[in-house]
């Protein structure tokens, strides 16, 4: 069920995105070659990448011709539901399904903290025993902002002394989380460059731990800023080689992001997104719609 107040967020998130989609949806435009060539450039420029626009250009062009479709404004619906099922299915949310354990990884300022944060607030609402683990040893005020959010949503924040092992904190935060019988453990790690080979190796080595002692289901989860672009790109084929990523988050859809980047991750890595996030607030983290966020970048037409 569509959240009217999430949707309006992520519509004008998307708007500059939806806004270059629009005009070449204009009322009583004719679908002639100008058309194909006007979608399938726009789409590149949205961030989708040219595999993914191609295809789908392709598709519709099969489309229209088969079905008859002469007038663009009708290709909206299609195109809405073409571009949500370049979005792969996620075989189980790690935040739903339990018992789950989640390690959030990414660049900093990506948003891993107040995520964690966030889904930590939506667990102790729904009533799941959760725990917070605190990995990132090295950013001074990491540890502090977590235990901001884990006072907020009254859930423990499980940590160690600064500088410590970030793999041994996670070995620490599992034991611990079967002591108290949590059901989901989300684990805050450092922000990683995906340019630095020895803090992804470092990180490769926090998941590993974590795989091997953790008794219930371990996700590797990245958290993308959707701001970034292209970059956006590359630094999660490098997250996703060294460290078999599960899925995405992805953050600050509220901001100037042209949305095409989330679809062009997913789709090209094969990664489901979890959940998308347009603001600060709890609410503003809600579970990932391919449709909706379809229909937000494209706009619903008349």
């Amino acid at each position: 069920m569509r959240k009217m107040g999430f949707f309006d967020s992520l519509k004008q998130g998307l708007k500059r995105s939806r806004e270059a989609i629009n005009e070449i949806f204009y009322m009583g435009g004719e679908v002639d070659e100008s058309f194909w060539e006007d979608l399938e450039d726009t789409l590149v420029m949205g961030d989708m990448g040219a595999g993914v626009a191609m295809r789908v250009t392709d598709d519709l062009r099969e489309r229209a011709a088969r079905e008859n479709l002469t007038r663009a404004e009708q290709l909206r619906d299609a195109l809405i539901h073409r571009l949500a099922a370049e979005f792969p299915a996620a075989s189980r949310d790690p935040f739903t399904d339990l018992p789950s354990c989640v390690l959030f990884v990414g660049i900093n300022g990506a948003g891993k903290t107040t995520t964690v944060g966030k889904l930590a607030g939506r667990a102790k609402d729904s009533g799941v025993p959760c725990v917070i683990g605190g990995a990132d040893t090295f950013r001074a005020a990491a540890i502090e902002q977590l235990e901001v959010w884990g006072q907020r949503a009254g859930i423990d924040v499980i940590t160690r002394e600064r500088g410590a092992d970030p793999a041994s904190v996670c070995y620490d935060v599992v034991e611990e989380a079967e002591k108290r019988g949590a059901q989901l453990v989300l684990i805050d790690t450092a922000g990683r460059l995906h340019t630095s080979s020895d803090l992804m190796r470092e990180l490769a080595k926090v998941v590993n731990v974590t795989r091997k002692r953790s008794s219930i289901p371990v996700s590797v989860v990245l958290v993308i800023d959707a701001t970034t672009g292209q970059n956006g790109l590359n630094q999660a084929k490098e997250f996703n080689d060294a460290l078999e990523l599960d899925g995405l988050i992805v953050t600050k859809l509220d901001g100037t992001a042209k949305g095409g980047i989330a679809l062009a991750i997913s789709s090209q890595l094969g990664l489901p997104i979890y959940r998308i996030g347009v603001g600060e607030k709890i609410d503003d983290l809600q579970t990932f719609d391919a449709l909706d966020f379809c229909r937000a970048l494209v706009g619903e037409g008349m």
